[in-house]
This record gives C-alpha cells, structure tokens and sequence, in this order.
C-alpha cells in the first residue's frame, strides 16, 4: 500500500511542516513526501501536486497534521474493507459530514481541545470533508478547480465533484492530530469562498460543512459567526497551544501506536 501513496502538502511554514506532518513516522519508513508552495490557491496546488507525483493514492494533508505510529498500516486496512464495501470510491478521509449531518473522525483538533467526531463503524458516505486530510484515487479522474478562490471548502468541492460524477466519498476513521491554531472568526476569505459554493453548487444545496452549513439564503454564515462572537472566550479557554509535541497529544488519545495488533 504505501509503495502506492504519495502524501501532498502545500505548505508556508517549514517550521509547522517540520513539527508536525514532517515527523510523522510513515515518512521515515520511506512515504514520498511533496510539498508545494507559493501556490495562490489550494486548488492549484493540489493540481500542481497531481501532476507532480504519479502514485495511485495521493494523501493531501495539512502541514500541522500529525500521522502516528502505525497510521499507513491502518490506513491500509481501511481501504481494504472500502474496497470490499464500495469499488468505485474516489476520496476517504479522516473527518466528513454525512448528509444527515452527523460527523464523522475521530480527530484530535487543538484549536478545541478535544476529539471530534463519532467513529464510523464502516465506510460512511459524505457530503463535505475537512480540508486537513483528503485522500484521492487517482484513477477516479478527479481534480481540484482552478477557479475556487482561496483556501477553504475544497474539500467539499471536490466531494460534489465525485457526487456529480456517480462516484463516493467516506469517512473511514483514520485517528490523527490536528495541531491547528485557534480560530478566533472567520474572514472574508471564507465568505468569498462560501458564495463561490452557492454559486456553483445549487443542485445539492444545503450541504452541511465541517464549519457551518451552505445554504442558498447564506443565513447560516451569519448565524455561525454570531456564534462564534458568543463563544469567543469559551473556545479560547479551551484551545491547547500548538506548541504541543503532537506525539504526546497521540499518546494521550491512545494513539500512540495504530498497528492493527494495538488497536
């Protein structure tokens, strides 16, 4: 399995990337690992990373993302039982939302200082992922659009390319840490980002994000950052710094070691 993954990251910080993703223990047992950078947007460089690399199996992952001991073993197995259940599926990953809005990890986010998300007991189909780790078959024929502005919602783009296409997408539980800064609002990037959806995505509106749920009226946007302006000292409170060394943040999710033998 891991001779035919390539794990895709596009990054600004080599000092995030170093601490986090970087030391990660399936790099050291020989997964290839390309970054990008200076690209202006997500979606092109994830393109530019698919073009790049020739792999079957292409992991895009955010450089302050930490993969375990034993995370490629597992992840093996879980394509396995996909395989099994849902022949033509194109994407997996570790949190998705499911149509009827339940979310799917578990994850480790310190920008929450908790785990999130239920575990799936098999595959479960999604409608959107969290951007910070989306697995790609590249014989699904997907990729990212070049148009999408910014950095946000491609994970729940491309999960519409492959609904759009017939093929699936699934939350297959895959325990990892984000070692991810607080999020104190969300700007106008991710406004610009929300109306783009809206515009190109009215056949399967409303989806419901990992972050708020896209709606034609946009009503949910404002909801969730007056939420967000209400919950603003509760959810700094409980944010852990990203100083963190994501090893023992596994360690303490009893994650330490995922082979199949220790989970």
């Amino acid at each position: 399995m891991t001779a035919s993954l390539v794990i895709a990251c596009a990054s600004n910080s080599d000092a995030i990337l170093a601490a986090n993703l970087a030391a990660s223990p399936l790099l050291a047992g020989g997964v290839p690992l390309h970054v990008q950078r200076g690209a202006p947007s997500a979606a092109i460089a994830y393109n530019r990373a698919i073009d790049a690399t020739d792999s079957d199996l292409i992991l895009f992952v955010h450089h302050d993302v930490y993969l375990p001991k034993g995370w490629d073993i597992l992840l093996e197995r879980r394509l396995t039982d996909l395989a099994q259940r849902h022949p033509d599926w194109a994407l997996a990953g570790a949190y998705g939302v499911a149509a009827d809005y339940r979310q799917f990890g578990p994850v480790w986010t310190s920008s929450l200082g908790e785990i999130i998300g239920r575990v799936p007991l098999q595959p479960e189909p999604v409608v959107s992922f969290d951007e910070m780790l989306i697995l790609l078959r590249r014989s699904s024929g997907l990729r990212f659009d070049e148009t999408q502005p910014g950095w946000h919602m491609y994970g729940t783009d491309i999960v519409c390319h492959a609904r759009a296409s017939g093929k699936g997408a699934y939350a297959v539980g895959l325990p990892c840490i984000h070692n991810d800064r607080f999020h104190d609002a969300l700007g106008m990037d991710f406004t610009e980002s929300y109306r783009w959806m809206q515009t190109k995505w009215p056949q399967f509106l409303p989806i419901q994000t990992p972050v708020t749920k896209l709606s034609r009226s946009g009503l949910h946007l404002m909801r969730e950052r007056w939420n967000m302006r209400k919950s603003l000292a509760m959810r700094e409170g409980g944010a852990v710094h990203t100083g963190a060394h994501p090893a023992e943040l596994a360690a303490r999710c009893g994650w330490a070691d995922l082979t199949p033998s220790a989970v």
